[in-house]
């Protein structure tokens, strides 16, 4: 029982521990970032969304902005790839978009290891096996992430969150931060083949 115990609490520390001396180092690098998408997008800098985190309670998700609000004639959003710009395919190649996540790790809304925060119009398409994903907080990286991360499908991934869930442990957090700088380094599983960002889940019976 102390050792479960333990888990929570040293997990706990190293997302405050991290994600502060994260935000100290990157200082610099987070203005020039804010810079740079006041003058592309104007604003907001910062793109905020609902998301599902531990047990599916919903939290406000904090990313850089990466793509433009371009509608079509009926006022629907046009495709990623068409809204995606230059300055926001570089912040995703680098994974800086992400960088914004650290805030909601200090609240306590996700960890720095965890199954990634997916949309709330996912929920009611996982099997009860892919929902235990949700057992833990969502994290900035992921098993699934230094496993291919948008380069495997929705299965793959579901399946690799799950064994995360399964054996969680502070070393393995280590382990899979260490991975996440290789991967980062290396710009490793960004995109699915041929598609600008991830396609939206379906249900597992679709894929």
């Amino acid at each position: 029982m102390a050792k479960s115990n333990a888990v929570p609490l040293l997990k706990r520390i190293l997302d405050i521990a991290g994600s502060l001396v994260a935000l100290l180092i990157l200082t610099g690098p987070l203005l020039i970032i804010t810079i740079l998408i006041r003058l592309e997008f104007g604003r907001p800098v910062i793109f905020k969304q609902l998301r599902p985190g531990k047990n599916g309670k919903t939290f406000l998700l904090n990313k850089f902005r990466t793509m433009r609000e371009w509608r079509d004639n009926n006022g629907l959003l046009l495709p990623d790839k068409y809204r995606l710009t230059a300055l926001g395919k570089t912040l995703r190649k680098w994974s800086l978009d992400e960088l914004p996540e650290l805030w909601n790790v200090i609240k306590g809304d996700m960890s720095l290891v965890g199954p990634r925060p997916l949309l709330l119009e996912y929920l009611n398409r996982y099997t009860p096996e892919q929902a235990r994903r949700h057992e833990v907080k969502p994290g900035i990286t992921g098993w699934a992430q230094v496993n291919g991360r948008n380069a495997i499908t929705w299965e793959e991934k579901f399946n690799l969150d799950v064994w995360y869930v399964g054996h969680l442990s502070f070393w393995l957090d280590l382990k899979i931060i260490t991975m996440t700088i290789w991967k980062i380094v290396k710009r490793e599983g960004i995109n699915q083949p041929g598609q600008a960002t991830m396609e939206k889940f379906q249900g597992t019976g679709e894929m």
